[in-house]
């Protein structure tokens, strides 16, 4: 990071104090906290329009769906990789950032201009934002892990990550209001798709601007002794992974994550359809956990993520998940309960919010702008999709083998306990995870 600035200035100095900052990191710190805010504002405005076009024939499409996403993601990759390689980082995040709002503009106006092909863009649009959630939020903590120190990732990641819980809220919250929550003044929405989409683009437009502004003031994307960018090779994120134990580890921890997310998502639908026959209280259902998940979230980032990770440290961070996803899935199991569902998701998404994933940002810091910009990318996207994808067909398979999903979830949460003490193992063993392909 650039030097620090003097004469802070007093908004500085309460952030400074409130959560025991160095000098000269208050003010990168809140423009990266508002960078990750309008990047999750901009998605949660979206949000609710691909979960609507995703159920628009049935709930039958997603598994379809998350395939197409992978599929989409096969391309996706190499393309990114070539962009990383040809342009300097500062450069070719506003590039990619610009290229999913031209995207949003071109879906805004096929909605308009072609109403009978509604359910197809659906589909399209649906495909598009699970490419564009996963790469613009990769490429965010690439950016972090560009500017901010290991010793700094682990005290500040956590705060950052507060901004985008509350970009989510704000997201979510818009979403409906100006899709629905204006009505009883004229009796229509007063916002449809097509408007909110642009307005997403918008918001990803002022994203850009704190990109710009931490690369201009603050020195962030640049490594001393001058810019040091990822060399060539479209599919070179895929050779990182593949030649680097400790990238193969990360990839593991991942993908068991994934597919647990996913096995518990279909959980969750089945008990909540079981427990709430109509569409308003199932709805109501999902509102409450919601709230439930951002309140303990913000909760958790503000008074203890940021303590719990420099005290015991990321590789014994890496195991609270898992135990508690081992133990959920457990109880599900003997207890099939809305209840026990609320428990079990409230307390996992928040632990994973709030902790596991600023936690799991950290392994990236130390690492070559290759691993950042282009194995990261790999991870958190292919990576990422895959387990989706094994996680929504694998109750089918299962059921077609005459073999019941709830066992093979908690056998999922071990291997995923399994690896996180693996890579906390190889973590603690290297002193830092500089494990780095010759």
């Amino acid at each position: 990071m650039a030097e620090p600035v003097p004469n802070p200035s007093r908004l500085a100095r309460v952030v400074g104090g409130a959560i025991l900052l160095e000098p000269g990191e208050a003010r990168p710190l809140l423009v990266s906290a508002l960078y990750f805010f309008l990047l999750l504002l901009s998605y949660y405005l979206l949000r609710p329009m691909r979960e609507a076009f995703g159920v628009a024939r049935g709930a039958d499409s997603l598994p379809w769906l998350m395939t197409g996403t992978l599929l989409a993601m096969l391309v996706a990759n190499p393309a990114f990789s070539a962009l990383v390689s040809r342009l300097p980082r500062r450069r070719f995040i506003p590039v990619a950032y610009r290229f999913f709002e031209v995207n949003a503009v071109l879906f805004a106006l096929a909605l308009v201009l072609f109403p009978a092909a509604g359910t197809w863009l659906g589909y399209a649009f649906y495909i598009w934002l699970s490419v564009f959630n996963l790469f613009v939020v990769s490429v965010f903590w690439a950016f972090m892990a560009d500017g901010f120190s290991e010793a700094q990732g682990k005290r500040l990641f956590s705060v950052i990550a507060v901004g985008g819980t509350l970009g989510a809220i704000a997201g979510a919250w818009l979403a409906g209001a100006l899709m629905t929550g204006l009505q009883a003044f004229s009796g229509r929405p007063r916002l449809g798709p097509p408007a909110l989409i642009l307005l997403s683009a918008v918001v990803l437009e002022a994203a850009v601007k704190c990109v710009q502004t931490l690369a201009d003031r603050f020195g962030m994307g640049q490594e001393a002794g001058g810019p040091r960018e990822p060399g060539p090779g479209p599919l070179e994120g895929l050779r990182r992974v593949a030649v680097s134990p400790y990238l193969r580890l990360i990839s593991v921890y991942l993908l068991l994550f994934t597919i647990a997310s996913t096995l518990l998502y279909l959980a969750q639908g089945r008990i909540v359809a079981a427990a709430f026959k109509d569409q308003a209280a199932r709805a109501a259902a999902f509102a409450r956990l919601d709230l439930w998940t951002n309140l303990l979230t913000l909760g958790v980032q503000l008074f203890l993520a940021g303590r719990l990770i420099r005290g015991a440290g990321v590789p014994a961070v890496l195991l609270l998940l898992p135990v508690l996803t081992l133990g959920g899935f457990a109880a599900l199991a003997a207890w099939p309960l809305f209840t026990t569902l609320a428990v079990f998701q409230v307390a996992r998404r928040g632990l994973h919010y709030a902790v596991d994933r600023p936690a799991r940002e950290t392994l990236y810091i130390p690492l070559e702008p290759d691993d950042r910009y282009k194995a990261k990318p790999f991870i958190d996207t292919f990576v990422y999709r895959g387990g989706d994808l094994v996680g929504v067909w694998m109750p089918s398979a299962l059921a077609a083998l005459g073999l019941a999903a709830a066992p093979a979830a908690v056998g999922v949460s071990a291997l995923w306990l399994g690896s996180g003490a693996w890579l906390g193992r190889l973590v603690r063993n290297l002193g830092r995870p500089t494990d780095r392909p010759q």
